[in-house]
Formats: C-alpha cells, structure tokens, sequence
C-alpha cells in the first residue's frame, strides 16, 4: 500500500578531529550496499597513499574556481592555505535518482550550506567519547606537532558547539555500536510519514472496503466470491 519515494536519501556525516568518521563510514559501506559516498573535490595536493577518485577528486585552483563560476558545487569552502574543497552537485544528483543513498562526509559549514537547500538531509554528528581520548588518537597517530594538536583542539570546540545543527549525534566509543546507531538511524528515517509518495490501495482492498460500507457492518460474513456474486 504504501509507496516509498524513489530517490535516495542525502546523509551528511561530519565530526570532530579524530572522531573515527572515516573508519564508521568505510563500515557501513561494507554492511550497506545501497549506501554510497560521494567524492569531494580538491585543489589541494594529492598525499602519499591517497587515490585519485577515490580519496579525491583533485584538480587545480582554476579548474576549481571555474566549476564554482558555473555552480558545479552543492558547496564548497577555501580552507586554510587557500586550498578549495567542494561537494560536486551533478555527481550527487545522479547518484540520488538511481534511488542510492548518499553519503557526503564534510564539516559543519558545508553542512549549513545543504541544508539550507535540501531541508530533508539527514545530518549526523559523529563523536569520540571524551576530548581526553581525542588528544590520545591525535598523539598516537604522531602526525601533529604541539601547536597543531593545539589548533586542531581549539576547532573541536567549535564544532561542538554547532551540534543542534543536526539531526542526531552518535558518539564513537566503539566503530561497531557507532554504525549499529547509525544504521538503526537510516531505517527510521525510511519509516518517516513526510518520506512516503503516496499510499495506494489495491483491488481487493476496495472491493472489501466498499462491502463493509454498503453492508453497514451488520456481521455478514464477508468473502470476495460473495462480492463478485452481488
């Protein structure tokens, strides 16, 4: 009877530094196989290890600075160091129609900026369990010197603070219970009365509901021979 919209949902994912949001969503791509993950834009370099097309898509400033003349971006922000990222729009659109659920994982400002135009997108806070083991990860991953774990704790804050900006927040304690919730998250949304098309009532359906109306409930056993039959 009830028939659900055809295009896909669009799922932001962000969070703050170190909260294990690539990890959670490499998850739930492997559990999930409706679930796919749009690829940003870059200007900046690619880094040792990453793949084009996989990590990013990387091109240069200009051809950056062109796609935002010709509104190629659902959003997109100049970072520090002047490095550009975006959300590519045709991309994401195309991806929407086939029914495919979308995942775009960027920060709090580019979540503001698709919200505004797609009110329906789900937005979802990732956490870790305390800003303790946030300092843990940054040191164990040894990349950071101190005035750069510093910063990087100063942007945490912030990004905290924009958290009823979004629909739900999930704190990572562990990768598993984090993409459970979100999971269980993605179902309900699915369940939403403003999500359903339309509801459609088949044959059988209205032959049954115009007996019990013309019979005027008075306890006549009802088959469908009988309606056929009247």
């Amino acid at each position: 009877m009830i028939k659900q919209k055809r295009n896909g949902e669009l799922i932001i994912i962000s969070g703050t530094t170190c909260a294990g949001k690539g990890t959670v969503i490499g998850e739930l791509l492997k559990r999930n196989d409706n679930l796919t993950l749009a690829i940003s834009y870059t200007s900046r370099q690619m880094r040792a290890g990453e793949v084009e097309g996989v990590d990013y898509k990387f091109i240069s400033h200009e051809e950056f600075e062109k796609k935002i003349e010709n509104g190629d971006f659902l959003e997109y922000a100049k970072v520090r160091y002047g490095e550009y990222f975006g959300t590519p729009k045709e991309e994401v659109n195309e991806l929407l129609k086939t029914g495919k659920d979308v995942i775009l994982e960027i920060d709090v400002q580019g979540a503001q900026q698709i919200k505004e135009k797609f009110p329906e997108t789900i937005l979802i806070f990732i956490m870790a369990p305390s800003m303790t083991e946030v300092k843990r990860r940054i040191k164990a991953r040894g990349k950071e010197n101190n005035e750069q774990i510093i910063d990087r704790f100063k942007t945490a804050y912030k990004e905290i603070n924009e958290i009823n900006k979004y629909n739900y927040v999930v704190v990572n304690d562990e990768v598993e219970n984090a993409v459970t919730k979100i999971e269980a998250i993605l179902i309900s949304e699915k369940c939403r009365v403003d999500r359903i098309e339309e509801i459609s009532v088949e044959n059988e359906e209205e032959i049954i509901h115009e007996f019990l109306v013309e019979k005027e409930f008075d306890n006549t056993p009802f088959t469908l021979e009988m309606e056929k039959n009247d």
